[in-house]
């Protein structure tokens, strides 16, 4: 579990599974993400996110506000899939009625802190795709760099699917001086 002055980052409970689900349900949350997310994706992103949790002790952690418990999504740390394997991204998904209340940016600060706490790692990563100008200025805020040559194209996705172009961001480790 982290804990900000404002939030809590702690780990999957079945219970999550509706708050997460009711997230993908938001046309404006999926916009740069994907189509919606049926209850059974939402039960498997619970059950990934639990397995990742216990075979690399992090995975995309459920965000709580502090004051009351609120669900406000999801922030963390998860291995990178190809073509940019071998890699730790950074990851967010923050339910439309917490954006512009600097959630994503405490998250994901909190995340980078562990992150180089306890992880022997130079550099972690961050993707999205080119129309996410929120996501795209929270990585320049937290201190990542566009990896220039690093752009590629979702595997997944079909030749012409508007989320197929990925841009790659990464951030190093501070140097201890």
């Amino acid at each position: 579990m982290i804990e900000t002055e404002r939030l809590t980052l702690r780990g999957w409970r079945a219970e999550d599974v509706e708050s997460f689900h009711a997230i993908a349900q938001d046309a404006e949350v999926m916009r740069h993400i994907g189509p919606s997310e049926t209850r059974r994706e939402s039960r498997r992103a619970w059950r990934r996110m639990a397995a990742a949790q216990a075979r690399y002790g992090h995975c995309f952690w459920v965000v709580e506000r502090r004051a009351d418990q609120a669900f406000v999504g999801l922030c963390g740390l998860l291995p990178l899939k190809p073509p940019v394997a071998g890699e730790v991204e950074i990851g967010w998904r923050l339910g439309r009625a917490h954006w512009g209340r600097g959630y994503a940016r405490e998250a994901a600060s909190a995340c980078l802190e562990w992150a180089w706490e306890h992880l022997d790692v130079p550099t972690i990563a961050a993707v999205t795709v080119p129309g996410n100008t929120r996501s795209r200025l929270l990585m320049e805020r937290l201190g990542m760099t566009r990896v220039i040559g690093g752009d590629f194209d979702h595997p997944a996705l079909e030749a012409g699917d508007p989320l197929r172009r990925h841009l790659l961001y990464r951030i190093a480790r501070p140097t201890r001086g």
